[in-house]
């Protein structure tokens, strides 16, 4: 990782941000409360404790930073951690090293797997120390590649659809009897020469022809509806499922020595409903996107930031890789390796695509 030490200008001047920034990487890296002559000491600073101290005064008194009633020291709020952010986050990357690694790592999975978006999250989890977070790419409409129908019971049959962007779908249809594999054959090949590279949309108006040919109580026509419900249902969705890796790391830190805490975090995570929005939000972004405590909707996450970044096809397929931490966490490594790998993760779409 990367940084240059001329830092660009922003709303502090040059004192007041390299110490604001000294403070900020102390902590993130002690976890403790830091205190102007601890700060001197390890930092070298060229100025006294007393100067310090002031200026961690003014910081406080401007929002940067506060001050825990049982400590001396201070610890950087959600507007210091922005601050930081906003000014690392055009400046970071991943170390040629690390890159290297990363993409022989993704280079061992099978080719359109979901393997990619658990190695996504495997791989953030470890390059950063927190976890990682992965959803599939998900089209706004899609398409059907293949359908087969498989004689589940007597009086059930099993509909598998694949997804032209990789995903697998099962419903079941009733059927009065055992419909026998020739039928069942004969059936598949018919809703594949009808609905193959079709939309939910062109779906339903193959299942209109269906019915005017008079197969209403066809194993065709059946099927052909149930897979038109299914594509409604994943397309209104719009996240269809998260990988995540390194929920360890995350209860090591001690913001969340109470398991109970992490796990309302975890929870809200696993609403795909707010995922989604989360997605929409960072698909609106050409880069890293970064919510830090507060800036998180959601009540339960105010303790965590998240390092967000979408991958896909805009209008086509967007999913989003990402890390998830305390507010503490190193912010220059997980933005250099969510941009990293949601850059991997552009290629083998494009792959997939074409």
């Amino acid at each position: 990782m990367s940084r240059r030490k001329d830092r660009p200008s922003g709303p502090l001047d040059q004192r007041s941000q390299e110490i604001l920034w000294a403070v900020i990487e102390e902590y993130i890296a002690t976890a403790t409360p830091v205190g102007s002559q601890a700060l001197v000491d390890r930092r070298r600073l060229d100025v006294s404790p007393a100067t310090v101290r002031n200026v961690m005064a003014e910081l406080e008194a401007a929002g940067y930073l506060s001050h825990p009633h049982t400590s001396a020291g201070r610890v950087p709020t959600d507007a210091g951690y922005r601050l930081y952010v906003e000014q690392i986050t055009p400046q970071v990357s991943l170390g040629p090293v690390a890159q290297l690694m990363i993409r022989h790592q993704f280079g061992q999975v099978e080719f359109a797997s979901e393997q990619w978006f658990r190695l996504a999250a495997a791989t953030l989890a470890g390059a950063t120390h927190n976890a990682g977070l992965a959803t599939p790419a998900k089209p706004a409409a899609a398409r059907v590649r293949r359908i087969d129908l498989i004689q589940n019971s007597t009086h059930l049959v099993s509909v598998v659809l694949v997804l032209a962007e990789g995903g697998v779908k099962q419903g079941m249809v009733p059927v009065d009897s055992v419909v026998g594999d020739e039928l069942l054959d004969a059936a598949s090949r018919l809703l594949n020469d009808r609905l193959a590279g079709a939309t939910a949309r062109q779906v339903a108006m193959q299942v209109e022809a269906l019915r005017r040919e008079a197969l209403v109580h066809d194993v065709s026509l059946r099927a052909a509806e149930r897979v038109e419900r299914m594509m409604r249902d994943f397309d209104a969705a719009a996240v269809e499922d998260v990988f995540s890796d390194g929920l360890l790391n995350v209860m090591e830190a001690p913001e969340f020595s109470h398991s109970e805490k992490l796990r309302t975090v975890f929870g809200v995570l696993q609403n795909l409903d707010y995922l989604g929005g989360l997605v929409s939000r960072v698909a609106a972004s050409d880069d890293v996107h970064v919510l830090i405590g507060a800036e998180n909707e959601a009540e339960e996450m105010r303790d965590v930031a998240l390092v967000l970044a979408a991958y896909g096809r805009p209008g086509r397929a967007i999913g989003v890789v990402g890390v998830l931490g305390p507010t503490r966490m190193a912010y220059p490594q997980a933005i250099g390796s969510v941009r990293y790998v949601s850059g991997l993760m552009n290629e083998l779409v494009e792959q997939l695509y074409r």
